[in-house]
């Protein structure tokens, strides 16, 4: 068996490698670690592909190569025949986006198109999984009849999204930010290759995914580089909504896991899931704060903005039921705790 993983050094990319690797994968990586183009060299990625590297020895085959050179991956796909494709790969952040929209939408958009058919036309057969993200339903989420509360916004609880936003949240008439249209198109395409050409893909919208081998930056990782901040002492702003954005986390691992489950069994093509950490693991700016101070026994140094990013959420929770309905074996591993927990310990390691 072998697996093609998009963005093999970042966090997601290098999870499914190590994952998949000890199911009996041989793992190809493509990651040019152009995060590092993105957020600076404090995000660069290249320590964890060379950690993949060494962990995963010849089990891991690493490829140096843009997402939007096709003919650079049409030879790839002709000299690997592939049965898993994990696409992971992507311009990550709202803010960032808006400065080269053009740079954002060709990694996001036409990147994905190109690992597609690619796909389609070298190994139709093989499962296809997109990291997409909650960012497709814009700033939608906010209208939503929020509560104030000391330190979260929060849903009353007879709201039927009180257990997490699902899919049939729409899309349309709301302001998405140019890093969310970029999602909408690669993950609408993600969708109509699966029922178009009947293929085996799966579109999966991420909340907030984390997990201690996040390469944080201000604009991309806010846990991960929130708590880097506070064992730093370096300030950190907070955008807007007063600190009490509440924000579902999923780990790493668990949502590599999801995948395991699809691929296992997966649906007919163009499934889409809302995955994150929905009421298991959820929490505000605030409550993070208080949270990472008291593991770290620290104070934060931290700013109130007035001003919010744009399109961005000032309370989202994944409901995680249609892909428990279809893999009702899946559970999660880690709540907000454990994932603070295991962050902190690593960033105490290095200090």
């Amino acid at each position: 068996m072998k697996a093609l993983i998009t963005g093999s050094g970042g966090l997601i990319g290098s999870e499914a490698a190590k994952f998949f690797a000890q199911k009996g994968f041989d793992i190809v990586g493509i990651d040019n670690n152009m995060r590092s183009y993105f957020f600076g060299e404090e995000a660069s990625t290249e320590w964890n592909r060379k950690k993949i590297e060494v962990e995963l020895k010849n089990k891991y085959t690493h490829y140096d190569v843009d997402i939007r050179d096709n003919e650079a991956i049409t030879k790839i796909f002709k000299k690997h025949k592939f049965d898993l494709i994990i696409h992971t790969a992507a311009q990550p952040s709202h803010d960032w986006a808006a400065r080269e929209p053009f740079t954002d939408f060709t990694v996001n958009a036409n990147g994905t198109l190109v690992i597609l058919e690619n796909t389609r036309l070298h190994c139709p057969d093989a499962v296809f999984i997109f990291t997409s993200t909650n960012k497709v339903y814009g700033d939608r989420p906010n209208m939503l009849p929020l509560i104030e509360l000391e330190s979260r916004w929060e849903i009353p609880e007879s709201h039927a999204y009180y257990k997490g936003i699902d899919e049939s949240m729409s899309i349309d008439d709301c302001k998405h930010s140019i890093f969310g249209a970029s999602k909408v198109a690669a993950d609408i395409m993600v969708q109509e290759y699966g029922a178009y050409f009947d293929m085996k893909t799966a579109v999966f919208r991420g909340g907030c995914l984390t997990g201690p081998s996040h390469s944080s930056a201000e604009l991309h990782g806010f846990l991960a580089y929130l708590i880097k901040c506070i064992a730093s002492g370096k300030k950190y702003t907070i955008f807007g909504y007063k600190g009490k954005q509440v924000r579902d986390n999923i780990h790493s691992h668990d949502l590599v896991n999801a995948f395991y489950h699809f691929y296992k069994k997966p649906q007919a093509g163009g499934q889409v899931y809302n995955i994150g950490g929905a009421r298991n693991s959820n929490i505000s700016m605030l409550e993070a704060i208080a949270a990472i101070e008291k593991r770290l026994g620290k104070t934060a140094n931290y700013e109130l903005s007035t001003e919010n990013r744009i399109g961005d959420h000032m309370w989202y929770i994944s409901d995680v039921s249609k892909f428990k309905s279809h893999y009702p074996d899946w559970e999660f591993e880690y709540d907000i705790d454990a994932i603070l927990d295991e962050m902190c310990a690593a960033v105490k390691n290095e200090l």
